[in-house]
């Protein structure tokens, strides 16, 4: 029996990284996929959904910071699929820029992204998970700089900070209504993907950015988006059914 099998996962930011690892791990364990991600990126998050399997993967184009195209995309999650039982708020951006240098401009559009977009999806993810019937699972990708102060970081980890708290918030929602509705959210370090090389690249100094990231992590080497992914799945699964409100955090030590 596989994982995950007979249920249907909606990702955001599926398009590359940790959303289209996540994706093709919970396919490969059974469960048919949404890949979701902005229009600019449909060629590759179609690439992602064909990858899937025949029938098993569909990809929406999906702005998760506009109301409207969530409610879209649940209307044709459902309408291809018929439920939702798993969402994975995963898309995210940084702005690698300390408090003194970050413009309000570039404040809002983080938090935007990070936390409204992660509201939105808790909102209408309960709603169809509800309207199915589903015993689902809301999983939110935070991040380490969500657990501790990162200076460079400045709207990226308050932004994450406050992914980790609405977490526990939707986690307790779900419970007092008795909806059998799930909500933890991941907590990685830094994962070999495009985001981290832009921030990397950003310093203008990228190999130096790397060997500090490196060194920063007590195991001593970064992530890969699969160590992501199987922690995704595992909160997918019902091998999970007793984790809400939970913080999986996949650091190699960093806050430790």
């Amino acid at each position: 029996m596989k994982r995950v099998e007979g249920k249907v996962a909606l990702i955001t930011g599926a398009a590359g990284g940790l959303g289209s690892a996540a994706a093709r791990m919970l396919a490969r364990e059974g469960a048919r996929v949404v890949v979701t991600d902005r229009a600019a990126q449909e060629a590759a998050g179609r690439a992602v959904a064909a990858s899937l399997g025949d029938g098993q993967g569909m990809f929406l184009a999906l702005d998760v910071t506009r109301e409207e195209d969530w409610v879209r995309a649940m209307e044709a999650t459902q309408e291809r699929f018929g439920r939702l039982d798993v969402l994975v708020n995963n898309a995210g951006m940084g702005v690698p820029k300390d408090v003194e240098n970050l413009s309000l401009e570039e404040w809002r559009l983080v938090h935007a992204v990070n936390l409204d977009g992660t509201f939105l999806g808790c909102k209408h993810g309960i709603r169809a998970m509800r309207q199915c019937g589903a015993r689902g699972s809301i999983i939110n990708v935070s991040s380490q700089a969500g657990l501790v102060g990162v200076p460079p970081l400045a709207a990226y980890a308050t932004a994450k900070g406050a992914v980790r708290m609405f977490t526990k918030t939707v986690a307790l929602h779900c419970a007092e209504k008795g909806y059998g509705i799930r909500c933890n959210s991941v907590h990685p370090t830094f994962i070999e993907t495009n985001m981290v090389k832009a921030l990397m690249d950003a310093t203008g100094t990228p190999d130096l950015a790397r060997e500090g990231m490196r060194r920063s992590i007590p195991l001593g080497s970064m992530g890969e988006p699969d160590d992501v992914a199987h922690a995704i799945v595992y909160l997918a699964s019902d091998e999970s059914k007793l984790m809400t409100g939970a913080e999986f955090v996949l650091d190699g030590g960093s806050t430790a």
